[in-house]
């Protein structure tokens, strides 16, 4: 009888080996597949987070090498001038005039040799020196590029009327807009007496966000627009223009505004000042916030055709994320529509004048 419970004993563990080993290296499948997938999202992570930054150099294409070195500029006890070849993408110390730097977070600090950095404990940030930035970056390169786009194609579209009253080919594609931009924006909402004060302004902010926001979808990797310190200058631009083109009855308005009780005035007048400042963060933040996400959500889908290994799946996110390019389009237009149509109604806010009974 023991020696048939030993013998069946024997044959179920025979049998159920091959089953076992097989468990096993379906676990050992499933623990190197759940990490191949954490690396593939981490490292799609990292790269959004990468195209979303400016660099100090210029990549057309990454993985084919094809990246230009742009010169950095810094003022640390001195002028230090060189090639951010030097930094070889952020891994090694640049060495200028016998003292060393180094990139950390994309931020350039004074270092030693080793490139040796240092974090405080308290405010978590790096304890080395940093020194003034003036560097050329990838950003700054790509609003010269466009700047000098846009001021070619209206010197070309300009010199085009001294032919005649038609446009060159290129002035035709321009002129619908220029009369868009005049006719929907700057003359509802300024008025037909001072609007060709500002057209100049508003035709250039309105191309330059457009251009930008279209180099943003291309492989590029261009990410002007979405950086929150551009956005702060257009905005800055633009309330500077509006306080100082303003009219006496704008700043009436503000501080001691007609028909309104004594008491009501004293209560509004900060609220009115305080909307002065508010007006151009919310330029600021409107277009960096819609830029910034739109490129999030479209690397975000590019990234899950390399997570989803269904081919029915990759085969819809490749849709939704061609769908979303092409609204993407849209979006570009309009946000420089809002951005521009906003920029007029302060403008037009400034220079309007009342009849105050």
């Amino acid at each position: 009888m023991m020696g048939k419970k030993l013998l069946i004993l024997l044959l179920m563990t025979v049998l159920s080996s091959p089953f076992i080993s097989n468990a096993s290296e379906a676990d050992t499948t499933q623990t190197t597949t759940n990490n191949s997938e954490v690396a593939v999202k981490e490292g799609i992570k990292k790269y959004i987070n990468h195209h979303l930054e400016d660099s100090y150099d210029f990549s057309i294409w990454h993985a084919m090498g094809f990246e230009f070195p742009l010169p950095i500029i810094l003022i640390d006890e001195g002028l230090h001038v060189f090639s951010s070849s030097k930094f070889h993408h952020g891994e090694s110390v640049a060495e200028s005039n016998g003292k060393y730097y180094t990139i950390y977070h994309s931020k350039i600090y004074r270092t030693d040799a080793e490139g040796t950095i240092t974090i405080d404990e308290t405010t978590h940030h790096p304890t080395q020196v940093k020194p003034l930035n003036f560097s050329i970056t990838k950003n700054v390169t790509s609003i010269f590029i466009f700047s000098l786009i846009i001021f070619l194609l209206f010197r070309s579209f300009a010199k085009s009327y001294e032919k005649g009253p038609i446009p060159n080919k290129i002035g035709r594609f321009l002129e619908p807009l220029v009369i868009f931009v005049r006719d929907e924006i700057a003359r509802p909402n300024i008025g037909e007496k001072h609007y060709r004060r500002y057209m100049g302004y508003l035709l250039t902010v309105f191309f330059f966000i457009w251009f930008l926001n279209l180099a943003g979808m291309t492989p590029l990797g261009i990410g002007v627009t979405n950086n929150i310190a551009v956005t702060f200058c257009l905005a800055i631009i633009t309330f500077l223009i509006t306080q100082f083109t303003s009219n006496k009855s704008y700043w009436g308005h503000i501080f001691w505004m007609p028909g309104v009780p004594v008491p009501m005035k004293i209560i509004l007048a900060p609220i009115e000042l305080l909307g002065v400042f508010i007006k151009p963060f919310a330029l600021m933040i409107r277009l960096f916030a819609n830029m910034t996400a739109g490129h999030v959500v479209m690397m975000s889908l590019i990234g899950l055709l390399y997570v989803f290994t269904n081919w029915f799946a990759r085969g819809a996110f490749l849709g939704l994320t061609l769908f979303l390019s092409i609204l993407e389009l849209l979006v570009a237009f309009l946000q420089a529509y809002i951005f521009t149509m906003l920029t007029a109604l302060y403008f037009g806010g400034a220079v309007a004048e009342h009849d105050d009974h």
